[in-house]
């Protein structure tokens, strides 16, 4: 079993904390404390180095897509949903029902929001591109105010326009 390691990055929308192995990102999340956690570990994979790179890059609007090997434990039904996730363009947004008929049942739509709910890849595997069918903010673990920045940075980046919403 591959030792996990862990670093933080303090991005525009709060301190994230990044973790992994030599192979692969298994979390990036939100952290709401300003004090690190204990227990990292001195050694930090290059990986993860590259994770926060590309983090920045992408608060730079420099990067629309990212370029890193991902696992993160989930059912197979989550995976389903996570791998949809990365499907959905930058600075694009689609509803939960859209995210439920992508995986081909629209009766799933609870289950569809549950799942992405339980997205432990916070950005790279970008759950705050989906939003309720009517259009509003709803449901994100990172909180809705960091919902509303990352859509208004990516219409910003990708449209030049000052708001989502």
């Amino acid at each position: 079993m591959s030792d996990t390691f862990h670093t933080w990055y303090h991005s525009p929308v709060g301190l994230l904390k990044i973790s992994g192995t030599e192979d692969y990102i298994s979390e990036v999340v939100f952290h709401d404390s300003s004090q690190k956690a204990e227990g990292t570990k001195k050694h930090v994979p290059h990986l993860l180095i590259q994770c926060a790179e590309q983090l920045i890059q992408y608060f730079n609007g420099q990067r629309r897509q990212f370029e890193l090997p991902l696992n993160q434990a989930g059912t197979v039904f989550q995976q389903q949903v996570w791998n949809e996730l990365v499907q959905i363009p930058f600075g694009k947004t689609i509803s939960y029902l859209e995210l439920a008929r992508r995986i081909g049942d629209t009766k799933a739509t609870r289950a569809v929001a549950n799942a992405n709910g339980k997205n432990n890849i916070a950005i790279i595997v970008p759950c705050h591109r989906v939003i309720g069918s009517n259009r509003e903010l709803v449901g994100y673990a990172g909180g809705l105010r960091r919902k509303k920045w990352l859509l208004d940075h990516e219409a910003k980046v990708a449209y030049g326009v000052q708001t989502l919403f």
